[in-house]
């Protein structure tokens, strides 16, 4: 029998990756960012849920609450804002938010279908087809944002043009920090039914316990005990870099929480769906161990 020398040995699935290189990575990286896009544009009711609840916010809300909650000069203003002004930031984090736990809600309906196998049994890392999926589904929420803010300009909601672009990286950012938390609760949720009890203990009390309706100043004279809360809540720090972004501006606490919240959420996330370690390969589910 003829035998094959060690070293002339047949490629391996887990050497792909390897011997593909760096071609192999973007051909990979390319295929689950257009996966995302392409599910976007084929639910058309997810885009317009995304528009209409901040919307709705704007014009009635906002507008209801105009004379109520005025807004004096804080950073980054420099002079006094109508309230529709103020909560702008707000919504756009709202909009991140809504598309993060989306997307988490999409990998749970995934692993139940068991597509999500495809996706972890293949031969790259594990955190690189996690932190794909994170660009893939941020790229989605800044499509949403944009078309946000152009039909807020004509409500009157003006930023100065330039920080329509220094707003994209507080953007990214922000949704990168909010992709890993929602794609680490996504380890977490075992059935779609589940997802209600998330929206009702998660999604709305971080939006409520933040600097995203009103000033941290008002929250702290009414209750100190809500301040410490919505200090230390990592959505009031993405809306805050939104807010200073928005006017060419770097709130460095701001950025600095925003990163290092990414950075924890997104190492629980890849420990989740480790198939030995995580969640996942405890409870045996797809792409972990039985």
């Amino acid at each position: 029998m003829k035998t094959i020398p060690l070293d002339h040995a047949p490629p391996t699935l887990a050497d792909a990756p390897e011997r593909s290189g760096f071609s192999g990575y973007l051909a990979c990286f390319n295929g689950i960012v257009w996966r995302e896009m392409l599910r976007f544009i084929h639910q058309r009711e997810r885009f317009l849920s995304a528009l209409v609840r901040p919307l709705v916010w704007l014009f009635i809300f906002a507008a209801g609450f105009r004379q109520v909650l005025g807004v004096s000069i804080i950073p980054p203003y420099e002079t006094y804002v109508l309230y529709e002004v103020f909560v702008t930031p707000g919504l756009i984090g709202m909009i991140l938010l809504f598309n993060a736990m989306q997307s988490s809600l999409s990998m749970v309906y995934d692993r139940e279908t068991g597509t999500m196998r495809t996706l972890l049994v293949s031969p790259f890392p594990r955190w690189f087809l996690l932190t794909s999926k994170l660009i893939g589904g941020g790229t989605v929420a800044l499509l949403q944002v944009y078309v946000f803010l152009l039909i807020a300009y004509f409500w009157e909601i003006e930023p100065p043009l330039l920080g329509y672009l220094t707003v994209l990286p507080a953007l990214f950012l922000a949704s990168l920090m909010l992709g890993a938390l929602a794609l680490f609760m996504s380890s977490i949720i075992k059935q779609l039914e589940n997802f209600a009890g998330v929206m009702n203990f998660v999604i709305f009390p971080m939006f409520f316990a933040s600097s995203a309706l009103y000033p941290l100043w008002r929250i702290r004279e009414s209750s100190p005990l809500l301040y410490e809360i919505c200090r230390f809540n990592p959505f009031t720090h993405a809306v805050e870099l939104i807010r200073f972004a928005l006017y060419a501006q770097i709130d460095p606490v701001s950025l600095a929480a925003v990163l290092g919240f990414t950075a924890v959420f997104l190492a629980a996330a890849i420990y989740a769906y480790n198939p030995s370690k995580g969640l996942l390969g405890r409870r045996g589910a797809p792409g972990g161990t039985a």
